[in-house]
């Protein structure tokens, strides 16, 4: 079965969050004190004080099930909804600093919010997205 275009966008989605990460993660690991990532991005949550060897490793697992996403296993359509839903969950308490003032913050993790439900949705419900995915061996 072709694979939704729909599908394509997620899994470009997932490497694009990969290559920032492992971007990222080499800066700081070769040229320390380069970023000032305490200031966090907005898709590393706190990690970024964990060290860039975390950012690197979170980076090829988001590349990981990006390119199961592509090749339409099922076992990265599963690890992609619940990395939505964890998402989802991680970004309520930024959200909720940020309503006190209302400002870009608010916006921008308000918007994470709603682009990783509409795609943990579409993954777990969409007949046609069901359908691609059981047909592959």
């Amino acid at each position: 079965m072709e694979r939704p275009a729909s599908v394509t966008a997620i899994a470009v989605l997932f490497f694009l969050v990969a290559a920032y990460l492992v971007v990222i993660g080499f800066v700081e690991l070769f040229v320390s004190g380069t970023l000032f990532l305490a200031r966090g991005i907005g898709i590393t949550y706190g990690r970024e004080l964990d060290g860039p060897q975390t950012a690197i490793c979170v980076g090829a697992g988001w590349a990981l099930v990006g390119w199961g996403l592509y090749r339409l296993q099922k076992w990265a359509r599963w690890c992609a909804l619940v990395i939505m839903v964890i998402g989802v969950a991680g970004s309520i308490p930024a959200v909720s600093a940020a309503a006190r003032d209302i400002n870009w913050r608010f916006f921008f993790y308000g918007t994470q919010i709603m682009v990783r439900i509409v795609i943990a949705w579409y993954l777990a419900a969409s007949p046609e997205l069901v359908d691609a995915f059981a047909k592959t061996p």
